[in-house]
């Protein structure tokens, strides 16, 4: 599932030399769609790995955005539209953090002193497998529940979800001498730079309730999706003692596919 792209930047080196203004951030804008994505960038795009976890909500509002661009155009039955949004999402990340989600299955599934030995292990067991089945058919059946708005809880989702990945990098302990994710730990200074990008999301929430005229909607979706991203990262360091990649991706999946079951709800809710 791993996009080639994606490791990139272990050529690269992820040092700490760049610059400042409009073409660092373009370069780690560049380096962040090739991590995340699988979209392609131009030959003379440079790009810069260092620090990218700060643009992953950004990127996540801009997957969402696409996303609801596609369930917009698709003319077919919700439910099928549905499903193609989901594969449609799984695609254009690569799978990347579906992988996170089976190993931390797997490894919840075993005594404590076994659990990074097995989700180091790159076999896929029954409790990865059973998790996955369950994120999926939870992601189409809360979409698929769900008849308008659908642009604005994908993009929560995208967002928040990578928000809190965001912040389970910058707020717990990783758990490796080294791993996929330790390169995003070791650039994340604290809690505080991903609070920025928590504003950044409440403001754009604003701007969309005040576009749409669905203050309640959308403040209460903004409020209840940050508050399971971080709930998310908090009950996987208290079950693990910290984090490791394989978390950081089962962070974002699970607060993806809760954020759509709220949306679901809320939308029950303002729209009866």
């Amino acid at each position: 599932m791993q996009n080639r792209n994606r490791w990139r930047f272990w050529g690269q080196g992820s040092g700490r030399a760049s610059g400042r203004g409009i073409g660092a951030i373009a370069k780690r804008f560049g380096a962040a769609v090739l991590f995340y994505t699988v979209l392609p960038l131009p030959q003379w795009w440079a790009t810069e790995f260092r620090r990218i976890a700060l643009l992953a909500p950004a990127i996540g509002v801009a997957i969402g955005a696409g996303l609801g661009a596609l369930d917009w155009a698709l003319a077919i039955p919700v439910w099928v539209r549905s499903a193609v949004v989901i594969g449609a999402w799984v695609w254009v990340t690569g799978g990347l953090h579906l992988d996170g989600v089976m190993d931390t299955a797997d490894g919840l599934g075993v005594r404590a002193e076994r659990r990074l030995a097995v989700m180091a292990d790159s076999v896929v067991g029954a409790f990865g497998a059973i998790a996955l089945g369950i994120l999926l058919l939870l992601k189409i059946t809360a979409l698929g529940s769900l008849e308008g708005d659908r642009w604005i809880v994908l993009m929560a989702a995208a967002g928040w979800g990578r928000w809190g990945q965001l912040m389970a990098i910058a707020r717990y302990p990783y758990l490796k001498a080294e791993g996929k994710g330790k390169f995003h730990r070791d650039e994340i200074q604290g809690w505080r730079e991903g609070v920025v990008s928590g504003l950044g999301l409440l403001a754009l929430g604003g701007v969309l309730g005040w576009v749409t005229g669905q203050w309640g909607f959308v403040g209460a979706l903004s409020a209840g999706s940050g508050a399971i991203a971080l709930g998310a990262g908090a009950w996987f360091n208290r079950r693990l003692g910290g984090h490791t990649g394989d978390t950081y991706g089962a962070v974002v999946e699970w607060t993806e596919a809760l954020i759509l079951v709220l949306g679901t709800c809320l939308a029950g809710y303002f729209q009866a």
